[in-house]
Formats: structure tokens, sequence, C-alpha cells
């Protein structure tokens, strides 16, 4: 079986772009896009881990079942992604609770116990 061989323009161009991207990926994570933060800071890493598996993984090269086989690894993660982001937006744990007199009034500064109104 023959390897394809890649010349060295080539890693040193993919080298860029992940610097490139790495440097993106910085200057991202100083600036608040809103609700566009998590969006791009995806894209770009999507895009940083597409070069490392096309290139240096060497899959822009290799047989169609390889390509079979990623594309795979890909829809898995996507769904295993979409369950657990669904399962997380569905609960209400991660905020505080509206009904709680102790977590709404703001009380409790300075490490002492809050005391809760008699029922």
């Amino acid at each position: 079986m023959s390897e394809h061989i890649v010349s060295r323009q080539v890693y040193f161009g993919v080298f860029g772009a992940l610097m490139l991207g790495t440097a993106l990926t910085v200057l991202a994570a100083t600036q608040n896009f809103g609700w566009a933060n998590d969006l791009i800071a995806m894209s770009i890493a999507v895009g940083k881990a597409l070069l490392v598996l096309l290139f240096f993984m060497h899959v822009r090269y290799s047989s169609r079942l390889i390509w079979v086989v990623v594309s795979a690894m890909f829809f898995w993660l996507a769904i295993m992604l979409v369950l657990t982001l669904s399962d997380y937006s569905s609960r209400e744990w991660f905020g505080p609770s509206k009904t709680d007199p102790v977590a709404t009034s703001g009380g409790g500064g300075g490490g002492a116990t809050p005391t809760r109104p008699a029922r």
C-alpha cells in the first residue's frame, strides 16, 4: 500500500492557518459578541479541528472507508451534543429559584447563614 507524500509547504500552510485560528480564538475571547459568543468560538474550533483531521491525520488522502468512519464519528458527536444541550436547556436548576425568598432577597452576605421567614 503506497502512502501519499505531503509537501512541507502544505504542512507550513496548515500550521500558519492553525496559528491564525489560535489568534482569532484569543481575539474572540476578549470581545463580547452577546448571543454569538458560543457560535463564534465553536466555529473557530471546528475549523481548526478539521485542518488537523484532514492534513495531520492524513484523512484527506485516505480511502472512502476512512471517510465513512470519520463521517460516522461526526454524526455521533452531533447526536451527543444535541442530546446533552437539550437536556441542559430543559432544566431549571441552573438559575436561582423565583419562589425561594432567600435567593431572591439578596441576603446572606458576609458568610452569615440567612434565616428564612416562619411559615
